[in-house]
């Protein structure tokens, strides 16, 4: 195996464990680990200050060319920080799809859902609750808004009685 590779295997393998996390909070622990502050390094790379103080603090996504920079004088894999901020990026969006996500309210009734607000119900996490409560009150229209929402695998691994062995 050449330098080069065990090189991409280890970057590779620290991207897996790194995944979704804001490259800013790794940039900051590579600095850190250099014994460098981030003015210094800021400085090093022809960068302001206050730029690196917003990338590290999380308030600001890297760019390619600044993550060229930041690689080459840290010695990073070229793409080590892009492929950080993609992944964190796919990250977000992910959250506020699943957190936008939710049965179309209009064919629910208010009522089964007496002890809760709908609008603060988490869609993804209490979908046992949801789904076991729709079909045990639900009609036929709410039964479907909810086997739409979530589909039938959901639905029956949720459903379906558990198999009691004969003796």
């Amino acid at each position: 195996m050449f330098a080069h590779d065990s090189l991409y295997l280890f970057m590779n393998q620290e991207l897996e464990i790194l995944k979704g996390i804001h490259p800013g909070i790794v940039l900051d622990r590579k600095i850190n680990e250099k014994n460098l502050s981030r003015d210094r390094f800021a400085l090093m790379i022809n960068e302001y200050p206050q730029t690196l103080g917003a990338i590290t603090n999380g308030k600001r996504s890297m760019n390619a060319s600044l993550a060229l920079k930041i690689e080459k004088e840290l010695g990073l894999e070229e793409g080590f920080f892009m492929s950080l901020q993609v992944c964190y990026d796919s990250k977000q969006e992910k959250r506020k799809l699943t957190e936008r996500a939710h049965p179309d309210f209009s064919k629910l009734r208010k009522g089964l859902f007496w002890d809760t607000d709908m609008d603060k119900i988490d869609w993804q996490q209490q979908k046992r609750a949801v789904i076991q409560r729709i079909f045990e009150r639900g009609n036929t229209n709410e039964k479907e808004e909810i086997t739409r929402f979530y589909g039938n695998p959901e639905i029956k691994k949720f459903t379906q009685k558990p198999d009691h062995m004969h003796a």
